[in-house]
């Protein structure tokens, strides 16, 4: 539809200052340390309060978005992650650091939960498992380039500028929203407290619902795993130069993006949506087996990566549409729990990946593989039959949470 011609490179636009926030400053906590005189474990706690910060709005911002619309939220939330970044870019000494960065991780999971929500009220079918693809994509572009480019600005503005940074980039994206940003919602349901309560229940007691969410987020830790580890490994235990260290990791970025590209494309050459599932689990199983026993260099470890990249990208949009189309009326509340449920158990698996490494890339395989294990278990766990189908207005049976995970109807074999 021509009013929604450029919304989906709006929508990416206010993911990348959402994103890029979340580590950009990890290349300056040396420096913060320094300035504000702090011990470098409550540095490290700016990244704990931010997630936490991430988790609590991920899990409001979908239930108020079906109340009062997707756009007033997406502007709301988006000037808390700009009061966020200002506190922390002027902040004095550590504690109003760390609350600015509280706010901050409250506002910024607003682009993360809702960018997925409008694209679900706008597309159907194959487009909307193509955005999904795409999405998916550019948020782990932004997140990997995140630490290089925090690092190069450090290096010439301080890390005060990291922060100034992420404010100018959220200053555009807000223009941009309140400019061109359309509601999509439709008519906003006067749902209270109870009714979100609710809704999450019937979520959180729908085992369809559970496996769906939980795939992706499992496959996102275990890649983030593995980002979190990445510098140390190919600068430390195989003595890379920096220069070549980001070679490896851009030819697995690559992977994961190109695939994520012709994700819709990839569902209908191998056979539709349960096929590509079962090849891209198999994909990310091989790929982390495969670095679990040869990855003691840098090119056997890229390769082993990039096999689980491409395996992840594969089965991403599938998956994931498949979680909000359990309950299509829960979109909202559906995308909030998701997104909550990814950063707790990024927080877990890299947290755990973090005390466990000392210079080994088995305990970031093995880590890797813990997580991938468990997805490939609940890979295979379908709707419950009373969710699978449903009948419309005009007693027609309707696929709203077959293997796709989207509504079929017009459009739903659009490219």
């Amino acid at each position: 539809m021509t009013t929604h011609r450029y919304l989906p490179a709006l929508l990416v636009l206010t993911l990348l200052g959402t994103l890029m926030e979340l580590d950009m400053s990890v290349p300056s906590f040396p420096d913060i340390a320094h300035d504000l005189a702090a011990a470098d474990s409550s540095v490290q706690l700016t990244i704990t309060f931010n997630f936490f910060g991430y988790c609590l709005g991920a899990l409001a911002y979908g239930p108020l978005s079906d109340r009062y619309g997707r756009r007033t939220v997406m502007l709301t939330g988006n000037s808390v992650m700009l009061a966020g970044a200002l506190g922390c870019a002027v902040a004095p000494g550590i504690g109003l650091l760390l609350a600015s960065r509280l706010v901050q991780g409250v506002g910024a999971s607003t682009s993360v939960v809702l960018v997925f929500v409008i694209l679900g009220d706008v597309y159907q079918g194959a487009r909307l498992m193509k955005w999904y693809g795409l999405t998916n994509a550019a948020m782990s572009v932004f997140m990997t380039a995140a630490p290089a480019l925090g690092g190069l600005v450090n290096r010439t503005l301080g890390w005060r500028g990291n922060y100034a940074t992420v404010v100018g980039i959220t200053l555009v994206s807000l223009l941009l929203m309140a400019l061109f940003l359309p509601e999509t919602r439709g008519e906003p349901s006067g749902i209270g407290v109870r009714q979100v309560v609710a809704g999450y229940r019937k979520l959180l007691s729908s085992k369809g619902f559970l496996a769906a969410s939980l795939v992706p987020s499992l496959l996102f830790a275990a890649y983030m795993v593995f980002i979190a580890s990445s510098s140390f490994l190919y600068t430390g235990t195989f003595g890379l130069s920096t220069v070549r260290f980001a070679g490896h990791l851009l030819l697995i970025v690559a992977s994961f993006a190109v695939t994520s590209l012709a994700a819709s494309r990839l569902v209908a050459m191998l056979g539709g949506p349960e096929r590509t599932v079962v090849c891209g689990i198999a994909a990310t199983v091989l790929g982390v087996v495969l670095f679990l026993v040869f990855g003691q260099g840098p090119w056997s470890t890229t390769g082993a990566v990039a096999v689980f990249c491409v395996g992840f990208a594969a089965v991403y949009p599938v998956i994931f549409g498949r979680s909000m189309g359990v309950y299509p009326e829960l979109q909202g509340a559906a995308s909030s729990l998701n997104m909550s449920g990814r950063a707790l158990l990024v927080t877990l698996f890299t947290g755990a990946a973090g005390s466990l490494f000392h210079g080994d890339a088995r305990v970031t395989a093995g880590v890797m593989a813990t997580a991938v294990g468990f997805a490939a278990v609940l890979a295979f766990v379908k709707p419950e039959p009373d969710r699978a189908d449903r009948v419309d207005q005009g007693g027609r049976v309707v696929d709203r949470a077959g293997p796709a995970g989207v509504e079929a109807g017009p459009g739903a074999g659009d490219g």
